[in-house]
């Protein structure tokens, strides 16, 4: 019992007996003080006439103390609300990715600036639509193709319903990723990816199943302006 509990419970228990003390206070204020009896009148009583019957006075209503009406959280306890129910994230999910018309932007980077470089290439494919009017029919993607101790190669993809104009000469329309692929959630900063990518890594080895050489992050909060440790990414794991 924390000390709030403590003190609320200490505070209850006083009050049953703060009533008490009321009472017997409002009862002894209501009683007629003993007042001596006035001396009798020497004028003679007039003559005896008989006087009209008293109506006796109903007796009173019964009172009920306190303690004998319940109270209102105990005749009608109050419906607690509901609990809300969070679902556990996807984790190894079996799904079947469908193909999407994507634009393309290749590029390599290093392990320590790997996040600035991503976000660096999802602002090039955002200005190129955006001056063309053009807006994204999907998610952000990065799909890696190669990675090693100093760094990775990528594919920065962003769906489109239309094919953009003016393509730089590392930009290029096509599709992204299809088949079998296992899905995985991480939320929270680019830089704890590594602790997310060990848990499925074990997961494959659990399975005992065989991954292609390639893996999809797809951004579900805008990367662009959503707090890095606030971001949502699927990991998708293509399976051969």
């Amino acid at each position: 019992m924390n000390r709030f509990r403590s003190l609320r419970f200490a505070m209850v228990a006083l009050i049953p007996a703060a009533v008490i003390s009321l009472g017997i206070a409002t009862a002894l204020a209501q009683s007629p003080a003993a007042t001596p009896a006035p001396a009798p009148s020497a004028t003679p009583a007039p003559s005896a006439t008989p006087a009209p019957a008293a109506t006796p006075a109903p007796p009173p209503a019964e009172t009920k103390s306190p303690a004998d009406t319940p109270a209102a959280d105990q005749t009608a306890p109050a419906t607690p609300p509901a609990a809300s129910v969070q679902t556990a994230d996807p984790f190894g999910e079996e799904i079947t990715l469908a193909p999407k018309t994507v634009v393309i932007l290749k590029g390599n980077a290093n392990w320590d600036s790997a996040f600035d470089t991503l976000m660096d290439s999802f602002k090039a494919l955002s200005a190129l639509l955006d001056k063309q009017g053009i807006k994204p029919s999907g998610n952000p993607m990065i799909v890696y193709t190669s990675t090693d101790d100093t760094g990775f190669t990528y594919m920065a993809e962003m769906p489109v319903d239309q094919e953009p104009k003016n393509l730089t000469k590392a930009m290029s329309m096509g599709k992204s990723p299809e088949g079998k692929a296992l899905k995985f959630v991480h939320r929270g900063s680019y830089d704890n990816m590594d602790n997310t990518y060990e848990a499925i890594t074990n997961h494959l080895d659990d399975k005992k199943l065989e991954a292609k050489d390639t893996f999809i992050e797809e951004y579900i909060t805008d990367p662009l302006k959503t707090a890095e440790d606030k971001l949502v990414i699927d990991v998708y794991v293509p399976l051969k």
